[in-house]
């Protein structure tokens, strides 16, 4: 009996399947200063411990977004190792903070099957959930990923897509921000003073900076977060591939636009959900990213004064910079460049 794994291909899940997966990780310092030399955010939140006590934290709480890579980095090996690529995020809320010490754990439900016409390969829609040592939730997240088959000619699952929230209520916003003291909070030391009340529906930002993607850099990255889909590390095998080379992770991507958009939205230091995300085109190694937002919606957050919600319509875009904000055709079709289309809220002082 083989003792190494290859990893599930899509005919080996099954609808209703519940996977525990190895490895949990306890997150050190090193990993917030690794993850801010990679992604240089700066919000100061997440940057300085006596910032963010003074304000009502214990300690400063790691970046969201190292929460969703190691959350989401314990699911690869199960999930999409074999993978083609990762086509999108729906129903995402972070549940509670993350500080170095905290141990990470996650599992995951398969929800939703459907092979592709070709039958070369079909998508996996999957509900993950990250814990804490308490065995707390700190992040739950649907995604969907379209995996190769092992065999052509295995017999497909029953297809079923399931039905994804289209977007996270904001009821269901905020249970990550404890409450705060924002008597406290130095809009100087935190880059901006501009706060939930200073924007409104419809405002554009090109978040100016750019970020060119590393060979190195986006594997350490992805090593980090200890994800071995091959897509990102083989080039023995990419280069027999589709693009012939290693695609960068997607979740690479969405860390440069995020940190990138503290120029313009300095304040809204915590992710407090996604409602859908989607990779439109892949990245590689030599791309620059650029990104710029629209503001979509604000919100209140049930019972809270103290801050409030934007929802965020973010976009990516590799080698043309935001000047002229490009994001969708008028026939609906994206335009030339742009590589991630996520639609999040956030949450900034009120």
């Amino acid at each position: 009996m083989s003792k190494e794994s290859a990893g599930n291909f899509f005919e080996d899940f099954k609808l209703g399947q519940e996977i525990v997966h190895a490895t949990p990780r306890t997150v050190t310092v090193g990993d917030v200063s690794l993850f801010t030399a990679l992604y240089g955010s700066r919000f100061a939140v997440q940057s300085s411990d006596a910032f963010a006590q003074a304000i009502g934290y214990p300690t400063a709480p790691i970046d969201d977004m190292l929460t969703f890579h190691i959350v989401l980095g314990k699911t690869v090996p199960d999930i999409s190792r074999n993978a083609i690529a990762n086509l999108g995020y729906a129903d995402m809320r972070f549940l509670k903070a993350v500080y170095p010490g905290d141990t990470l754990s996650t599992t995951t439900e398969i929800i939703g099957l459907k092979e592709n016409s070709n039958r070369k390969n079909g998508t996996v829609y999957v509900r993950s959930t990250g814990r804490n040592q308490r065995a707390e939730p700190v992040l739950a997240f649907s995604r969907w990923v379209m995996v190769n088959k092992r065999d052509e000619r295995a017999p497909a699952p029953e297809p079923h897509v399931p039905e994804l929230i289209a977007e996270v209520e904001p009821s269901r916003l905020g249970e990550a921000l404890p409450s705060l003291k924002l008597g406290a909070y130095d809009y100087a030391l935190a880059g901006s003073a501009k706060r939930w009340g200073d924007y409104k529906v419809g405002d554009k930002i090109d978040h100016v900076d750019g970020q060119t993607i590393e060979e190195a850099e986006h594997q350490l990255a992805t090593r980090l977060f200890q994800n071995t889909a091959r897509v990102h590390f083989n080039q023995h095998i990419e280069a027999q591939g589709r693009f012939k080379r290693r695609i960068v992770y997607g979740g690479h991507v969405i860390s440069i636009a995020r940190a990138l958009s503290f120029n313009g939205l300095a304040n809204a230091f915590h992710l407090a959900a996604i409602n859908g995300g989607r990779h439109v085109a892949p990245s590689f190694a030599g791309d620059t990213i650029y990104a710029w937002s629209e503001v979509i919606d604000k919100a209140e957050l049930p019972g809270r004064t103290d801050m409030g919600a934007l929802r965020l319509r973010l976009f990516a875009v590799k080698d043309r910079n935001c000047a002229d904000f490009p994001g969708h055709k008028a026939d609906g079709s994206y335009e030339d460049g742009v590589v991630l289309d996520l639609d999040c809220w956030v949450a900034l002082p009120r």
